[in-house]
């Protein structure tokens, strides 16, 4: 799968999760899957905890968090 590809599994609504990135257009916020592998879970234990999502997903979130810290940072004098 491309990384075009993967980027089509986050999705953004106004009207769910107030506006945040999500996956799928479920109710699961790509920061909530983040914190879960931040915290040690598993993509196993994710996919057990969260049968609707799948092993592309996980893999999907990471790289929207990838290309969002992708930018040049500019710093005050």
């Amino acid at each position: 799968m491309t990384e075009t590809e993967s980027l089509k599994r986050i999705t953004i609504e106004p009207d769910k999760c107030g506006g945040q990135p999500c996956i799928r257009g479920k109710r699961l916020r790509v920061t909530d899957l983040l914190s879960l592998i931040s915290a040690g879970a598993s993509f196993e234990e994710i996919l057990r905890d969260y049968p609707f999502l799948e092993n592309d997903d996980i893999l999907a979130a990471i790289a929207y968090a990838a290309r969002q810290t992708d930018h040049v940072v500019l710093q005050g004098s």
